[in-house]
């Protein structure tokens, strides 16, 4: 299952251009049609609707998947206050462990610490 990034507003659209190279089907929120700034559930919709992993470090999205389970699996980072560069390397690193989380049925939510 080829994984499909949808990086948050809260993430730099910059990024795009270090993760294509490992991610071919990577995107920001500001980028698809979204309203800007889009709302969370917007962006959850818009993931669902196309087996995305929503990539943020908004906390809001640990609370939609409590509400509404999954799909859409939610990758939550809980790196703190991190450079760019410290975030695109944190991705790229735990490709394969994001692989598995996403051929996994039993969970929604992987927290990167």
């Amino acid at each position: 299952m080829p994984i499909t990034l949808l990086l948050d507003a809260n993430l730099s659209w910059r990024s795009l251009t270090v993760l294509k190279n490992h991610y071919a089907d990577c995107y920001h929120v500001d980028d698809v049609g979204l309203s800007i700034p889009a709302k969370d559930t917007e962006i959850w919709d818009y993931a669902k609707k196309r087996n995305m992993l929503i990539v943020t470090n908004d906390e809001d999205f640990l609370y939609l998947s409590t509400l509404k389970d999954f799909p859409p699996k939610v990758l939550l980072l809980r790196t703190g206050n991190q450079s760019r560069k410290f975030i695109e390397e944190t991705l790229i690193n735990m490709k394969k462990q994001i692989q598995i989380f996403m051929e996994s049925s039993e969970y929604g939510i992987l927290e990167l610490i």
